[in-house]
């Protein structure tokens, strides 16, 4: 069995309940080790509705982050679940860390407790976008606001380490997000960067993207500052829900459509569920020493699930003795 999952048990929106239904499921149907952090009288009696006391162990945490916290919650709460959950990881006791709870307060955290990698200028957010035949990696989706060119250039060696392990590409192509796809184009960070990727040795780099381009599949890792990964991600996630929301409508609308809803219902089901972010497990942040996976807040069971099926691929697979590899030895030419 793989190394065990340290579940923030009191994270996210519907904690503890949906995460202690998540990591039974993870543990059941998908046959992973998961412990739960969290206050042990609250986490034993949800497992206790789940009849799986005896399946999933519990370690103690006396404080928790709520949703609403930032980054100095780190500092104000050392015994929260989720520093407790990093601890694990940092003394071996467990393989990654999974929570759904305040996205600023896991990044804190884990920068805190797991500390950045060798040669890590900032760890950074990364987001597969559901595009095909393979997802697009988009990095920094929020850990860092404001990045230098250097930065950038190293959260595209992150994403290309990221793709290798998780997706199998030999040569993920690397694309720089900006306003216009001339050279050109775009603030003096992102000239800067440009320039700076042009020769960065160990990344394929294919130049400028736009924000039309997140989508199309123009690139394997798109790489921007926190702040606009942040703002297209969120974007991105509202239009797919006005999308599937104005579709249900005009379904509803009209008896023939609901007849072709209902011939196409398993391809309309496919596409809701390739589109819906939180089956993808959630965002990885990279750069630490640990494997951490931030679930979306709003998170239920098959959410949480996920993710700690991805934290298990991503550990299992070494993604962050691969991201060393990467941050502070020579890269060969391509």
């Amino acid at each position: 069995m793989s190394e065990p999952i340290a579940l923030d048990a009191m994270g996210g929106d519907h904690a503890p309940h949906e995460i202690v239904a998540g990591a039974v499921h993870a543990v059941r149907e998908r046959g992973l080790s998961v412990v739960l952090v969290g206050s042990p009288r609250v986490l034993y009696e949800a497992l206790v509705d789940h009849d799986a006391t005896k399946e999933i162990p519990i370690v103690r945490a006396e404080e928790s982050l709520a949703m609403d916290e930032g980054a100095l919650a780190s500092l104000r709460r050392p015994r929260s679940s989720i520093a407790i959950a990093c601890h694990l990881v940092r003394r071996g006791d467990a393989g990654s860390v999974v929570s759904a709870g305040s996205t600023a307060g896991i990044v804190a955290t884990g920068k805190l407790r797991l500390k950045a990698q060798q040669g890590v200028l900032r760890p950074a957010i990364a987001v597969a976008l559901p595009t095909r035949p393979t997802p697009t990696l988009l990095l920094d989706a929020g850990a860092n606001a404001e990045v230098k060119p250097e930065m950038l250039v190293q959260f595209a060696q992150l994403g290309t380490a990221y793709a290798q392990v998780a997706y199998g590409m030999e040569r993920p192509r690397v694309g720089l997000l900006t306003i216009g796809s001339e050279e050109e184009k775009g603030t003096k960070l992102v000239k800067r960067a440009h320039e700076l990727l042009r020769t960065t040795q160990g990344v394929h780099f294919i130049g400028n993207v736009e924000g039309q381009d997140l989508l199309t599949g123009a690139a394997d890792v798109i790489v921007t500052d926190g702040f606009t990964g942040n703002v297209a991600l969120k974007t991105m996630e509202g239009a797919v829900r006005y999308a599937f929301t104005e579709l249900r409508e005009s379904i509803e609308d009209s008896r023939v459509a609901k007849m072709g809803a209902f011939l196409q219902k398993k391809r309309m089901r496919e596409l809701y569920h390739r589109l819906d972010a939180e089956a993808h497990g959630g965002a990885v942040l990279l750069g630490l020493n640990g494997t951490v996976v931030i679930a979306h807040g709003s998170s239920k069971a098959p959410a949480i699930s996920a993710a700690c099926q991805l934290a298990a691929d991503l550990s299992g697979k070494s993604i962050v003795t691969r991201i060393a590899e990467r941050t502070h030895r020579p890269h060969r030419l391509w």
